[in-house]
């Protein structure tokens, strides 16, 4: 009986490891190669983690973990949303800047190096954003737009997007002629290959504040929290930057 009751206990604490070592992210869009990259790095030095990614809009996501997905670590397009769960009560420890990212124009057709004048030539027939009110690169974009007083003139050319690598779909494959999406984005191999991106100045648009947050489960999940410290360490200064994205000390 005692051999017995051991051999379960033993089998419950194994268990445990391993889900313990399982974390699941939910991350903003934008996202998607430079993290993948982080991913791949960390389970090379941490072969027993297992790191699973859902990306998607930022606050289809804010959504998602309210209605009681199984996520472990959520990473925003910005510094708002991680808040908006906090004050919900959802989330434990501090919010924590991990980046600021960078808006820019990509398109496979027409010259976006001559900047936002691109946009109202007739070869521009349609220009993809990510929905603004889930996607803060969409809401800085439309945010552009309408403080150079551009808005209004290009909306009839404007498709909306669930998403910033949806936007960044749309104009990689010419469904629309121009998109606004994120550096990070624009700099991956397959859409360089193919486009061209123009970085907006910084100066243009509020700063994309790019902040994380630990989200309550059942259970504390230690590997979560291990994966964000080594998410906001100096071992992944360089695959930040490699993406365009700027480190929380603007260095």
């Amino acid at each position: 009986m005692k051999k017995t009751m051991f051999l379960i206990s033993l089998l419950f604490a194994v268990v445990f490891t391993v889900n313990a070592q399982k974390v699941n992210v939910a991350a903003a869009a934008n996202l998607r190669y430079v993290l993948e990259e982080i991913k791949n790095d960390y389970e090379k030095v941490n072969p027993g983690s297992k790191i699973n990614i859902t990306f998607g809009a930022s606050g289809n996501l804010v959504q998602q973990i309210l209605n009681g997905a199984n996520f472990n670590f959520f990473m925003a397009a910005d510094n708002s949303f991680p808040l908006k769960l906090k004050e919900k009560g959802v989330t434990y420890g501090d919010m924590k800047t991990y980046a600021f990212g960078k808006l820019a124009m990509y398109s496979t057709s027409v010259d976006v190096d001559k900047g936002l004048s691109v946009l109202t030539e007739p070869a521009v027939k349609k220009i993809s954003i990510a929905k603004p009110e889930t996607a803060p690169y969409g809401e800085r974009s439309i945010e552009l737009l309408k403080k150079e007083d551009l808005y209004e003139i290009l909306k009839p050319k404007i498709v909306f997007a669930d998403n910033i690598s949806q936007a960044a779909q749309f104009a990689y494959t010419g469904n629309a002629e121009v998109g606004f999406v994120a550096l990070s984005l624009a700099l991956s191999p397959e859409m360089t290959e193919k486009g061209k991106a123009y970085v907006i100045p910084q100066s243009m648009y509020t700063p994309i504040e790019q902040a994380c947050i630990l989200i309550k489960q059942n259970a504390a999940n230690p590997e979560a929290k291990k994966f964000m410290n080594y998410v906001l360490s100096p071992a992944t200064k360089e695959v930040w930057e490699k993406y365009g994205y700027a480190s929380p000390a603007g260095e």
